[in-house]
């Protein structure tokens, strides 16, 4: 039997209750001090001392440039339906279910949700995520070239990984790009040339033996398309630039954290600057197939792989993964924690709050 309204909103709303946050936590944690307990030697930790404030200060910057980015863009794509206060919570909560649940299903699957929420009819909740799924997908597929360009073979960890391991990798984020770039191309035909051919296709594929399973997820999905290419057509070529350099702004901010975390601690040219900016984008296809909430422990295990030889020690190492993942990561649950109950109070009213919190 298909669910209710209200059967959707409380399992919808069990995903993000705060109580989730243990797991991850513990388990990104527990890396973290497993990474720390094998390598640890007297004065590894030394560099600290001599921290770059001013690159800790601009790191700052870049996160609240970064989050001012993310409540523009949902408000501009929501055609300005959310208020700036509505815009914050929509962001604060979608990153924290992006941290909750797995990396492979991220706060996507629940934004339609808040925003449906938050008095946006649900055809146009489901545009408007499409729309911002669509640019993530488009900054990454035009991005992606000019790193391979400027970084070269420098662009996979040929230090940390022997030749086999190397090829793999590349042979991964090669497939991840090409299926990034169908399903990029294939959303804007759908959006913008013809959502009922694209429905067609999808419920078509998924036809075929051993792919059965999954035809009722494309039919919807087929049908999102057309629903969100109706409410989208007509809208100004302003609207979509807008939408689009906010979406370069935030991505571009997201891949400068780590850099400048380094650059507090250890003295670096421009050119590894820019080295670490590329690698950013080969780390983020571990991240897609982490199969843990937000890719904890993954993410944390995988990091000095990519951007170890940047720093020194693996204890340095190490400090600089758990400081990127408190300001990247922790901080968020912290946050979600913090703005969910406020949310829920205000859309559900207070008695679903007590709920929520003691389910």
């Amino acid at each position: 039997m298909p669910l209710t309204q209200d059967s959707q909103e409380k399992q919808l709303l069990d995903k993000l209750k705060p109580s989730r946050i243990v797991l991850p936590v513990l388990i990104g944690l527990s890396v973290v001090g497993f990474m720390f307990w094998r390598s640890y030697q007297p004065g590894d930790l030394a560099p600290l001392a001599n921290a770059k404030l001013h690159w800790l200060l601009i790191m700052v910057a870049v996160l609240v440039a970064r989050d001012w980015g993310y409540i523009y863009r949902i408000r501009h794509i929501s055609e300005k339906v959310l208020s700036w206060r509505q815009s914050l919570d929509v962001i604060m909560i979608w990153e924290f279910a992006s941290c909750v649940l797995p990396s492979a299903v991220g706060g996507t699957s629940v934004a339609p949700f808040l925003l449906n929420k938050e008095g946006i009819s649900l055809g146009k909740s489901l545009a408007y995520v499409m729309v911002t799924a669509l640019l993530d997908n488009v900054y990454y597929v035009v991005t992606v070239p000019l790193v391979v360009w400027l970084a070269g073979d420098a662009l996979y960890p040929h230090e940390a990984l022997q030749g086999g391991f190397v090829t793999t990798l590349q042979v991964a984020f090669v497939l991840s790009y090409l299926m990034v770039t169908l399903y990029s191309a294939l959303m804007l035909y759908a959006l913008f040339i013809n959502p009922q051919s694209v429905k067609r296709l999808l419920v078509r594929l998924f036809s075929f033996k051993g792919m059965r399973r999954w035809r009722s997820k494309a039919y919807q999905h087929g049908n999102e398309m057309v629903w969100a290419s109706a409410q989208l057509r007509g809208n100004a070529a302003r609207y979509w630039v807008e939408a689009s350099l906010s979406t370069a702004f935030v991505w571009t901010a997201r891949y400068l954290v780590i850099g400048c975390i380094i650059a507090a601690f250890v003295d670096m040219s421009w050119g590894e600057f820019g080295l670490i900016f590329s690698r950013n984008l080969i780390y983020k296809v571990v991240l897609l197939v982490a199969i843990t909430p937000g890719g904890a422990g993954i993410a944390e295990g995988a990091f000095p792989t990519f951007f170890g030889k940047f720093i020194g020690t693996p204890t340095m190492t190490n400090f600089v993964v758990l400081l990127y993942r408190i300001v990247t990561y922790y901080l968020y649950l912290v946050l979600g924690a913090i703005f969910l109950p406020r949310w829920i109070a205000r859309v559900f009213g207070r008695n679903r709050v007590k709920e929520v919190m003691n389910s």
